[in-house]
């Protein structure tokens, strides 16, 4: 997968970015996933927020508090509400970053079950807790699944409305989760719950693309963008194409820009991106129409459809992908195919063959087992079809990953493609990516526990608390050689403990 890089380019801050580590479009990619969480098999109610606290208990006892940082570069904490969250450790290709995200699934799981022992004791045997990777619970609350990439700071926040917000839109054709709703199935979780496309606010009134200025890096090179608009997938496949599509998107707006060149994606910019959005969501054809903005003036509007403009972007991908292939660099590892499924994914859509995108499309595998289950409620006498109650059912099962069976039985029965094996994700849950600072990050978190020294640390800083006070700071997120400075700084904690390369 992905580190970019194109010598060609002749940017004001250049040698800056080389100094980086980074290459001209090299990126970091991150996932923040908000969990729900739930006890069934009780009469006696169990609060989302017992049953959280339980689960974070172990947390608790090894970090002194329910945030915290793990040996694989990562974060785990309670965010606001009672959801575990779990921030993904840096990651320099999409790929590496579903690595981390499967690890967290993982890791939450691994909680869940121990804390489902314990409330058994207290709720009975039948007690069964749920973790939910999705975005919507029984009440109709909504919680977020939030992407992180490092974007250059030459990009504005204007850029981004303009050129990126439609595809975020629109993208929900292939990265959507599904939902069930009273009045029909639609394509994402998170469309009922955005309002703007780009804001600071993330309760008062939900953007897109949050404006929140955290760059965890050199702040005059990089800005974080930090996209709330896509929803919580469990295919692989899905959050690898999320991913994947977005940062071509972002290369291309990047260099553009750089340049002082236009690019296609001006004639997408949305008039409305919250009604857009949510037209496109309820429309499982890609063909109902959003207005665009016919001229840069914004006083006249145009139609469009969320199909047609997958495709300017999609098109745009494609040429940039040919252009840059000639020159020695590594515009993405598996671009050819990244692009092969973007445009097969768009052909099926035009054909109306959703079908064939059930085995990595979340929606359209949740709809296939709907479909399923409903010819086969019709094919026995005297059988009626799934209620709403039951689809809703299967819904929060799909994303169940503790008790839940759905995903587990389609990627056994290969009827829900995979990229990641179980051994991949064990090691991921352990270790840190090793070409990022998560890796500085997981030897010192390990050192700091095996020393049983106080601790704390965050995106950037690392600090040990014990008799020889010290401090470490890593702003570059492409950094992860071990340096002189910084084997001083661990041998301070402990004299004489490397964990080195083999």
């Amino acid at each position: 997968m992905p580190q970019l890089r194109d010598s060609h380019l002749e940017a004001m801050d250049h040698d800056r970015l080389r100094g980086s580590r980074g290459g001209a479009f090299a990126r970091i990619f991150g996932i923040e996933t908000e969990y729900g969480v739930s006890l069934t098999g009780t009469e006696r109610l169990c609060p989302a927020p017992d049953i959280a606290r339980t689960m974070f208990q172990p947390v608790i006892s090894r970090a002194r508090s329910t945030n915290t940082y793990l040996q694989n570069g990562a974060r785990l904490y309670l965010d606001v509400g009672s959801h575990p969250e779990y921030a993904t450790a840096e990651a320099r290709t999409p790929l590496d970053a579903v690595k981390q995200d499967l690890a967290g699934e993982r890791i939450v799981a691994r909680l869940a079950l121990r804390a489902q022992k314990q409330l058994q004791r207290e709720y009975g045997a039948e007690a069964r807790v749920h973790v939910f990777k999705n975005n919507v619970d029984a009440s109709g609350q909504s919680f977020g699944c939030h992407e992180n990439y490092l974007l250059r700071r030459h990009v504005s926040l204007d850029d981004v409305r303009r050129l990126l917000v439609p595809f975020l839109v629109t993208r929900q054709l292939f990265s959507g989760a599904g939902k069930v709703t009273r009045d029909g199935f639609e394509l994402s979780q998170r469309a009922d719950y955005l309002d703007e496309a780009v804001s600071s606010a993330t309760t008062r009134s939900r953007p897109m693309v949050n404006t929140r200025d955290e760059p965890h890096a050199d702040p005059e090179l990089f800005r974080r963008l930090h996209v709330i608009v896509g929803d919580s997938n469990r295919s692989q496949v899905a959050t690898w194409m999320k991913l994947a599509t977005t940062h071509l998107v972002l290369c291309i707006i990047e260099e553009a820009i750089e340049k002082g060149s236009a690019t296609p994606f001006e004639r997408c910019a949305l008039v409305s991106p919250g009604k857009a959005i949510r037209a496109v969501s309820r429309d499982l054809t890609g063909r109902a129409m959003i207005d665009v903005v016919a001229d840069s003036g914004e006083q006249h509007s145009a139609q469009s459809s969320a199909l047609s403009i997958q495709h300017v972007y999609l098109e745009a991908a494609q040429d940039f992908v040919s252009r840059h292939s000639g020159l020695g660099s590594s515009v993405l590892d598996d671009a050819g195919q990244v692009l092969e499924l973007w445009g097969r994914a768009l052909q099926a859509i035009e054909a109306g063959n959703w079908q064939a995108l059930s085995d990595w499309v979340d929606w359209a595998a949740k709809l296939r087992i709907i479909n399923a289950l409903n010819r086969r409620g019709r094919a026995h006498m005297g059988k009626s079809s799934p209620s709403w109650a039951q689809m809703k059912m299967l819904d929060f099962e799909y994303h169940d990953i503790v008790n839940g069976h759905v995903i587990e039985s389609l990627e056994r029965h290969r009827q829900l493609k995979t990229l990641i094996s179980k051994e991949m994700i064990s090691d991921s849950a352990s270790n840190p990516p090793a070409d990022t600072r998560a890796r500085l990050r997981g030897l010192f978190v390990r050192r700091a526990l095996a020393s049983d020294i106080p601790w704390s640390c965050d995106w950037t800083h690392l600090v040990a608390m014990g008799d020889h006070h010290a401090e470490f700071e890593i702003m570059d997120p492409f950094m992860s050689d071990v340096t002189p400075d910084f084997e001083e700084f661990i041998d301070s904690m402990a004299p004489g403990y490397i964990e080195r390369d083999s």
